[in-house]
């Protein structure tokens, strides 16, 4: 019963681990891209190399937002 309720309690977690993880990648992507897009004193052009940056800040706030939910 016990071992059951910790198997319930451990699926809610990474459950809902992985859906802030989602939200928090999406969140970073388009952070970083309006950061290139509106940002003072640099062109403004979103070129591959702004879209790589904002997946890689995208990648690092799911990352953090799952340690964050996962404590």
């Amino acid at each position: 019963m016990i071992e059951q309720q910790e198997q319930e309690r451990s699926r809610q977690v990474d459950e809902r681990r992985r859906r802030w993880g989602g939200v928090g990648l999406v969140g970073g992507f388009i952070a970083g891209i309006l950061f290139f897009g509106f940002f003072p004193g640099l062109p403004h052009v979103i070129d591959w190399g702004a879209v790589l940056v904002s997946v890689g800040v995208g990648v690092l706030v799911r990352w953090g937002v799952r340690w964050w939910v996962g404590r």
